[in-house]
């Protein structure tokens, strides 16, 4: 009982520093576009619905924002060596991917219980009804701005968390910085969310929040099939890899392998290779950010997510957060994505770089 309210004392001293931060506030970020480096160009292609990012010349990742994906995604992702770091499946799919958890795609930021209406869960292979009632969507609202130059790029986007009887939840303001550092592509996400129609309760579940869906060559080696059961009780089983999945996890806490899931860290590295090219995928968690340092819903079959409120599932119902952002007040999201073409990113150049984040976006 006394480890229980020392760790809910955490948790309301985290949501104190979250709450008191204004829109103005969490969105003075300096522009991360660089003087050196390879050059990243941003441009709109408005008749594909996709803002595309490309450096040197070479594709690195599209924002897509098309309302048919029902919320906004990276994708795909390439690495520097010009391979696939995502999951083509459900969007374009490549010999050999797992078809599990169609709402999966690309790289995105969404939840799973926002007021009771699932974001996370949504997609078109859901039946109509289901979705009519219970399940939320992002709608893209605007660009802010577009900035291209050498060594890095900018996007500012705007967006609306919709339920699904068409009221607004919450207003989303997203700035994005593509990053280059020599071969090692970098992308900061800092997203304000602000409650704008009413109070909005985030709902204790596994299901969220910052998540990318990755290629299988970097899948952990199973011999076994594994079934998953979502917060509605439905079960989805996922096939064993071993043939071609060359992943592995490791976390700043020195977790590693499959053991990650549910464990708190400051950061995640997912290493493997990708068709011979050597591939490290850190995600920075953020010292300002919500009950840091975060829980990780990190799962072998090739999702990698970061769950700020996920802390029932996570601690076998030791802990609930239920987390109610009052009617006017935001909350900022802060999240850096290290893709780097190295075998195994040392720890002392993932500290580098998360120092480095953690004080650009103070």
């Amino acid at each position: 009982m006394k480890w229980l309210c020392i760790s809910a004392l955490c948790v309301w001293a985290a949501l104190l520093v979250s709450c008191n931060s204004s829109p103005e506030q969490a969105n003075s970020i300096k522009d991360s576009v660089g003087t050196t480096g390879p050059r990243v160009e941003l441009t709109d292609n408005k008749s594909a619905q996709q803002i595309d990012v490309v450096v040197d010349g070479k594709p690195f990742t599209s924002y897509c924002y098309s309302d048919t994906l029902l919320k906004q995604i990276l994708y795909p992702i390439y690495t520097a060596g010009g391979h696939f770091l995502t999951r083509g499946w459900p969007i374009k799919s490549r010999p050999g991917e797992h078809t599990d958890h169609p709402h999966q795609r690309g790289m995105w930021l969404n939840y799973g219980d926002v007021n009771g209406y699932d974001f996370w869960g949504n997609s078109y292979a859901i039946p109509e009804q289901v979705r009519k009632t219970q399940k939320g969507t992002i709608k893209h609202v605007k660009i802010e701005k577009i900035t291209s130059g050498n060594g890095g790029g900018t996007l500012v986007t705007d967006e609306s968390w919709v339920s699904p009887y068409g009221n607004e939840l919450l207003a989303e303001k997203t700035t994005y910085h593509f990053i280059t550092d020599g071969n090692t592509r970098i992308i900061d996400r800092i997203t304000t969310l602000t409650a704008t129609d009413s109070a909005v309760k985030f709902g204790d579940t596994k299901e969220g929040m910052f998540a990318l869906r990755y290629n299988k060559d970097l899948h952990l080696p199973s011999n076994q099939p594994e079934t998953f059961v979502d917060a509605q009780g439905n079960k989805t089983t996922v096939t064993p890899d071993s043939r071609d999945a060359t992943g592995n996890y490791v976390s700043s806490e020195g977790v590693a392998g499959d053991s990650v899931w549910s464990t708190r860290a400051r950061w995640m590295d997912l290493y493997g290779n990708i068709e011979g090219e050597d591939v490290s995928v850190v995600i920075c968690d953020h010292p300002r950010n919500f009950d840091y340092p975060t829980y990780w819903h990190a799962r072998g079959y090739g999702l990698f997510s970061v769950d700020p409120f996920g802390a029932r599932d996570f601690t076998q119902g030791k802990l609930t957060i239920d987390y109610t952002l009052p009617k006017g007040q935001s909350l900022t999201f802060r999240y850096r994505v290290i893709i780097s073409p190295t075998a195994h990113l040392p720890t002392d150049q993932i500290n580098r770089y998360a120092s480095e984040f953690s004080e650009k976006y103070e």
